[in-house]
């Protein structure tokens, strides 16, 4: 009781810091991206594009993460199929958007 308690929170816990964390990464794109239009910061739509990428990335381990912890708590047949097919998606996702950050150049990575 008391540990699926505790699995249940720590995977809410972590899916809710995943879609913060996927917001915040839009907070800032958004006013880097006001300061650049309005000419107050010089900074490309590429590190732009970049910093937003980044925080998605990270986000969506922890979608995958809360997601692996919830179904240890019910591993039906159907719960593991879609827990399967989540993590696919969210794989083929980050796997785009991590071949997206590697074509930048390598100072912007540090």
């Amino acid at each position: 009781m008391v540990l699926e308690t505790f699995i249940g929170i720590t995977g809410t816990v972590l899916g809710t810091f995943g879609a913060l964390f996927i917001a915040y990464g839009a907070a800032i794109a958004i006013v880097e991206l006001l300061a650049r239009e309005t000419r107050i910061r010089k900074q490309s739509y590429r590190d732009i594009r970049w910093t937003f990428t980044t925080r998605i990335l990270i986000g969506l381990e922890f979608f995958v993460a809360a997601d692996v912890i919830k179904t240890i708590l019910e591993p039906t047949f159907q719960d593991l199929i879609i827990l399967g097919s989540l993590v696919t998606i969210r794989t083929i996702v980050g796997y785009f958007l991590g071949k997206e950050v590697k074509e930048l150049p390598e100072e912007r990575k540090m």
